[in-house]
């Protein structure tokens, strides 16, 4: 069990201020490791090229690990032909899509940092954790039900429907220049596809020369809380956090050779699945199933018995809307294992009813 902690001395004059790092370690006879999360991607695309490791199962999207680690190296090339660099930051905002998993490591790749943006969000809390963290550039689809994105982010910048790709200069967010569509072409962005073939050898050259220099220890993403007693607050995690933490987490549920498929209900931008499934994923070969955009109790069900799933990591309520779902017992989930639980306390009874019903005898519970 790994406690890290980041800290700022500012009781002090400002000539003798410090970043210190410190962890205090329990008993285990895990060793920490001290790996990238590109280096822990290469590693898996060795020795599972060919096996899935990302299914969209609404957008019908399934890549191997080799198909994926090449989609990754041409997205992280085609950030920083934009003008991209290590240490700048990016904020992903959307729900469950394809893309939000390849921005995820192509900013890795790249030594840029994510920022994990509730795709709930409206006008001024948008506005808040882009000015808050700097973020130069953000990724969204224009629309996911009745959250028009890309309207939304004309509120605090209504520059952008004057700018050129890349050139928005906002009074409002002044490190904001880059916005990046994943879905359509709209006023003052990029679109993905774009992105997507802007690196040539050059770039993919600067991209390995940053890969070279890349230390574990460097901050790789920034997950804001949720604010209930002030505004949120960012926590930064790097790579050294993440790898140690998914690979006790993946180590913990019992992934093997034979158990690897897990089903993943619950939204990206929350650590439960963006670490405790996507970055699991380049541990230990887990193929991460990804049932709908934002959570459906029927759509998670399904993509279980379709997928073949040995574990689901989900919070209580959505266990719950499983469990309540009128079809329940139409579902072949003979498949699973275990999994996780978290976000909030579990109900003994509900506990009960996920080893009985769901033949997840295995679940852990994880701190809530």
């Amino acid at each position: 069990l790994l406690f890290f902690h980041s800290a700022l001395h500012t009781g002090i004059p400002s000539a003798s201020r410090r970043v210190t790092n410190s962890y205090v370690k329990g008993p285990s006879d895990i060793p920490l490791l001290n790996k990238t999360i590109g280096q822990c991607l290469d590693e898996m695309v060795e020795r599972f090229p060919d096996r899935d490791a990302l299914v969209f199962c609404r957008e019908g999207v399934r890549k191997t690990f080799a198909q994926f680690q090449k989609e990754v190296d041409q997205a992280a090339a085609g950030l920083l032909a934009l003008g991209l660099k290590k240490g700048d930051r990016l904020g992903m905002w959307g729900p469950n899509h394809y893309e939000w998993v390849l921005m995820q490591f192509a900013t890795a790749r790249a030594g840029i940092i994510l920022v994990s943006v509730n795709p709930a969000y409206q006008a001024a809390e948008l506005e808040f954790v882009l000015r808050k963290v700097g973020c130069k550039a953000v990724v969204f689809p224009t629309q996911f039900k009745t959250q028009k994105f890309y309207d939304i982010l004309k509120q605090p910048c209504p520059e952008i429907e004057n700018s050129s790709p890349g050139g928005m200069k906002s009074k409002r967010l002044p490190d904001l220049s880059i916005v990046i569509t994943v879905d359509a072409k709209l006023p003052g962005t990029f679109h993905l596809d774009e992105v997507m073939q802007a690196g040539d050898s050059s770039h993919m050259k600067q991209l390995r020369a940053v890969q070279q220099t890349l230390s574990c220890n460097e901050p790789i993403n920034i997950q804001f809380t949720s604010g209930t007693t002030g505004r949120p607050k960012g926590a930064t995690l790097s790579h050294r956090n993440v790898v140690n933490n998914a690979n006790v987490i993946g180590q913990r549920l019992g992934v093997t050779e034979q158990d690897y498929r897990m089903a993943l209900p619950a939204p990206l931008y929350h650590c439960l699945t963006s670490v405790g499934g996507c970055i699991v994923m380049v541990l230990h070969g887990l193929s991460c199933i990804f049932p709908s955009p934002s959570f459906e109790g029927k759509a998670a069900l399904e993509a279980v018995a379709r997928e073949k799933c040995c574990f689901v990591i989900a919070t209580p309520t959505m266990y719950i809307d499983m469990l309540s779902q009128p079809d329940f017992d139409s579902y072949d989930l003979s498949s699973l294992r275990g999994g996780g639980i978290g976000g909030s306390s579990v109900p003994p009874e509900i506990m009960k009813m996920l080893i009985t019903k769901m033949h997840m005898s295995k679940i852990v519970v994880s701190c809530g």
